[in-house]
């Protein structure tokens, strides 16, 4: 069995489907046909995520009848996903859902209708895509290029050196990926100014904003300096013609897992060699995903949209979407992430589901969550808060599937904590509530701080993952160890605890700086301390 048109073809048809495998329920051939001729749907960015979550959304709609044009799928970073994984499998993926119970679901995609190349020096392929941005039925391009595809500036706050010759060029022929895509843009205000939106479902805050405002750099300097129509900053700027809609994303996509391969393989599927292209990006004919997604959008489309809503797409305000965005990060996933994380590597664990078979740690998470997270969550009304954190601790995190690592997630804790815990504890003071019922959120401090002393409970130095915070904080917890004198562990972190940069409060201030030192001096006791404060702190 090969993964292409040829090979899923109607006299294959049984073949695939004996072994277990949902093919496309619609007419590829009509739909890519209509398509092309009628584009609705570009997306930027042909990574796993965009194959695992929104071209499945796609497929479900083409499946029953309720979209009948598919997605034109286009690269700008890395041409060779296309050139070498896309067309070769006459655009067809295969996605491998992988269930928290050990089972998976293999389905055949052919919702993508397209693929294109975004290459400025390319005319044909350029060429095709200033053709669908002039179309008049195009309603939305989405994105997902990572946050920092959205960046205009480097960090010292200077225009990038890629941007800024794009600046100094004009539209005709930039070569920055967000050149391009204003390039794009700005065919489309030239064909007739239709209207569209430009969704960025990338997994940042305010992922709307930061596409609106590199469009908008561009769209001004190019109108300022007179290389491009006047009118184009206005439309733009007019919501009624280019909006730029909030959304948040939330579904795990690892890198393709060689156990799903093999697995494909003993399906005898032909082709299924990954490619590992120049720019070093690991591309296979499938992608593999946890069970479990969340899209949530502002519903701000000027040209209309697909019916996403059927494939369980949540459209609302964006208040809304700020209000999702902060119950997860601020509550219901991210905090339960981050303190697995820190206690993971204490305690010698190197896979998050692994961890969720720890009582311990289950116990804590759950507290987390539930008993102090609850209480003082942003609820959005659109998603219960209760039933996400269910989903998370008795689906996601104890997924076998999921290769996460603690050590992956403890990167950059110390930028982490301010969102993911302080906002707990200004919330706490806020609303007058008892701040000494919080056992879970201070246990968590006092562990970081353990964990950057790079010992774990059985005494093994462990590396550290990186955070922009050690040039400050490791010269002071190189000076702790296990078995230090109480008073010395006690004033060596005490000026930690005023940070608020850290913590989003001073915890002195708050009433929590007593209770951290005293957890950070019981898991500093020796080897085993850490098991043995977590066993008895969080009931």
């Amino acid at each position: 069995m090969r993964l292409d048109l040829a090979g899923i073809s109607d006299k294959n048809r049984n073949a695939w489907e004996a072994k277990g495998y949902e093919l496309p329920d619609f007419d590829i051939d009509a739909v890519r046909k209509f398509t092309y001729d009628y584009p609705i749907w570009v997306h930027f960015g042909a990574g796993n995520i965009f194959r695992a979550f929104h071209a499945m959304l796609a497929q479900n709609l083409l499946n029953s009848g309720a979209m009948d044009r598919g997605i034109t799928c286009v690269e700008g970073y890395d041409y060779e996903i296309i050139e070498k994984m896309n067309r070769p499998h006459d655009e067809l993926s295969l996605m491998v859902t992988l269930r928290s119970d050990g089972t998976t679901e293999k389905t055949v995609v052919g919702s993508i209708a397209e693929s294109c190349i975004l290459d400025s020096d390319n005319e044909a392929e350029f060429g095709r895509l200033k053709t669908i941005f002039a179309s008049p039925s195009l309603q939305m391009a989405t994105f997902t290029i990572t946050e920092k595809g959205y960046s205009v500036k480097d960090a010292s706050g200077n225009v990038l050196q890629a941007i800024m010759a794009d600046f100094e060029a004009g539209p005709a022929k930039p070569g920055s990926y967000l050149g391009k895509v204003v390039s794009l843009l700005y065919s489309r205000y030239e064909a007739g100014a239709y209207a569209i939106a430009m969704v960025s479902t990338d997994n940042c805050s305010h992922n709307g904003d930061k596409l609106h405002d590199a469009v908008y750099a561009f769209a001004k300097e190019w109108t300022d300096r007179g290389l491009a129509d006047k009118g184009f900053l206005d439309y733009v700027e007019d919501p009624s013609r280019v909006s730029f809609p909030w959304s948040m994303i939330d579904k795990i996509t690892p890198r393709p897992d060689k156990s799903v391969e093999e697995m494909l393989e003993k399906d005898a599927i032909e082709g299924l060699e990954s490619v590992i292209t120049s720019k070093n990006t690991y591309v296979a004919s499938f992608v593999n995903a946890e069970e479990c997604e969340y899209l949530v959008i502002e519903d701000a489309f000027p040209n209309g949209r697909p019916p996403l809503e059927k494939a369980g797409v949540i459209f609302t305000s964006k208040e809304t979407v700020d209000k999702v965005e902060r119950m997860k990060v601020c509550t219901c996933l991210n905090p339960l992430h981050t303190a697995l994380a820190v206690y993971g590597c204490l305690l010698g664990y190197e896979k998050i589901s692994d961890e969720m078979k720890d009582e311990d740690l289950v116990r804590l998470i759950r507290r987390i969550g539930y008993t102090e997270g609850l209480p003082v969550v942003t609820d959005p009304r659109v998603i219960d808060p209760k039933r996400f954190i269910d989903t998370v601790v008795g689906i996601r995190l104890p997924n076998p599937f999921m290769p996460d690592t603690p050590q992956r997630i403890a990167t950059d804790t110390s930028q982490k904590l301010p969102i993911r815990f302080g906002e707990t504890v200004k919330n706490y003071i806020k609303n007058g509530l008892d701040i000494d019922s919080l056992k879970a959120v201070p246990l968590v401090f006092a562990g970081w701080l353990r964990y950057l002393m790079a010992v774990d409970d059985k005494g093994r130095e462990f590396e550290l993952s990186s955070d922009p915070r050690f040039e400050d904080l490791l010269p002071i917890m190189s000076k702790a160890s296990l078995g230090m004198d109480e008073k010395e562990a006690r004033e060596l972190i005490a000026p930690i605890l005023k940070d608020d940069t850290i913590f989003a409060v001073d915890l002195w201030e708050a009433g929590l700086g007593e209770r951290v030192s005293d957890l950070f001096v019981e898991l500093t006791r020796g080897t085993g301390a850490v098991r043995k404060v977590l066993s008895g702190t969080i009931a």
